[in-house]
């Protein structure tokens, strides 16, 4: 006998767009762990309970998740919060043009939570200091590879147990340089513990990250980010983002420094306004060459 997967119904308390939400936890147009479509997403993910999946759709202003494998009921637990619903943008004043027409046009833009560290770790660490192509053609490799089956052909990323049972052939393989297999390896090493971070939130939470050795302010803002919603962390050290923000906001580009006095009005809130800068699509100007991928397999 056929069991049916288990499904729960939440009604939003404000305006939701699942795919603004959820897009920065995709990692490439080939995500095996995230696939976003017009009416909502499929999630695949490791939780305390193991790997699961997840399936959103939103109907008549009503979302409808329904999960499978050993962590479904953890993944329905935290669809909410996953969806934005404990974001607080109380007290946010939009000092910029740029930001106040995004925020007026986007209402359901929201600060979404994973509720858990290690799945978005593993990809931060995979970015740290390479284009976006090389990161997500490893993450890609190392999901289908060493992740967990869960759904269709959905993967869960590796756990940390898995990563500490890869052999230094197969990083190889994988794409990965020997600074972020480090890195990577000693984040799995206190996984666990690594996940308080969530429970003790900014700053002290980002802390807590940065005692592994290999993750920087950078690679904790990003996990900040998805694992609570961090509404403050904002990604210094970024390739772009600066820039980015620069050009949206005064016109000119913009080193770390100059970002941060920029989005000083923002205090408390400075990742929510870099949301609405990213979601105005504006880009910055391109001269010169672009920063070519590395094939670390080919090295």
């Amino acid at each position: 006998m056929t069991v049916a997967a288990p499904t729960r119904t939440w009604t939003p308390a404000h305006p939701l767009d699942v795919q603004a939400v959820l897009r920065p936890l995709r990692r490439g147009p080939g995500d095996p762990a995230l696939r976003l479509a017009a009416d909502g997403a499929w999630l695949a993910a490791n939780t305390p309970a193991g790997p699961g999946s997840l399936h959103l759709a939103v109907r008549a202003g009503r979302v409808e998740a329904t999960a499978w494998g050993a962590g479904a009921d953890h993944l329905l637990d935290s669809a909410p919060g996953l969806l934005g619903a404990h974001d607080d943008d109380t007290g946010f004043t939009a000092h910029h043009p740029v930001v106040a027409e995004v925020r007026r046009r986007k209402p359901g833009l929201r600060l979404g939570a994973t509720g858990r560290v290690w799945d978005v770790l593993l990809a931060a660490i995979l970015e740290q200091k390479v284009t976006g192509t090389e990161a997500h053609r490893t993450w890609a490799a190392l999901a289908r590879r060493f992740g967990t089956p869960v759904h269709g052909d959905l993967h869960a990323p590796p756990t940390p147990e898995a990563v500490l049972g890869i052999a230094d052939w197969q990083w190889h393989k994988a794409g990965l340089d020997g600074a972020r297999r480090r890195a990577l390896i000693a984040a799995a090493q206190v996984a666990g513990r690594l996940e308080r971070a969530v429970e003790l939130r900014g700053v002290e939470g980002r802390l807590l990250l940065r005692r592994v050795p290999g993750i920087g302010v950078w690679t904790a803002a990003e996990v900040a980010q998805r694992a609570w919603g961090d509404p403050d962390a904002v990604s210094v050290g970024d390739f772009h983002i600066p820039h980015v923000v620069g050009y949206a906001l005064v016109g000119k580009r913009l080193d770390d420094r100059g970002m941060l006095e920029v989005l000083a009005p923002y205090a408390g809130q400075r990742q929510r306004a870099v949301r609405y800068v990213e979601a105005a699509g504006l880009g910055k100007p391109r001269y010169g060459p672009r920063l070519s991928p590395k094939d670390f397999r080919a090295i």
